[in-house]
């Protein structure tokens, strides 16, 4: 987006060097923009919501997810995805109603609602005559 009230990305973590060779993605993300909120849908798929962690510090959106495949009932016949960390951040605007920020996870698909505040949302100036 090329307005300056669009959420930014930041540079993307690298594959962290450990023991268990755990894969890092980037999860793949649509966001929309409207009068109300910033909408921002992210393809988490085989992440339970306690898999989930989001957090907004200083304007700064971070988005972690674990997908543990191994956890899973043994009654999956076949499994092509693995295990892997899902890592993404984003700059966020300022003018971000914090306190209303909600998300839900289903399906493998999240939804984080951003709220705007008043002072980030387009108002309609009223011209008087004279």
């Amino acid at each position: 987006m090329a307005r300056d009230t669009a959420i930014a990305k930041t540079q993307q973590p690298q594959s962290p060097a450990s023991s268990d060779r755990r894969q890092a993605v980037t999860p793949a993300c649509d966001i929309y923009e409207n009068r109300e909120e910033i909408l921002l849908i992210a393809d988490l798929p085989g992440v339970t919501p306690e898999g989930l962690s989001i957090h907004l510090d200083k304007g700064e959106l971070s988005l972690e997810a674990r997908r543990d495949v191994n956890a899973q009932p043994s009654s999956v016949a076949m499994a092509e995805y693995a295990d892997c960390d899902f890592r993404r951040r984003f700059v966020v605007p300022t003018g971000i109603d914090s306190a209303n920020i909600s998300a839900q996870l289903k399906n493998g698909v999240l939804e984080l609602h951003l709220p705007k505040s008043d002072a980030l949302k387009p108002r309609e100036i009223a011209v008087r005559a004279g």
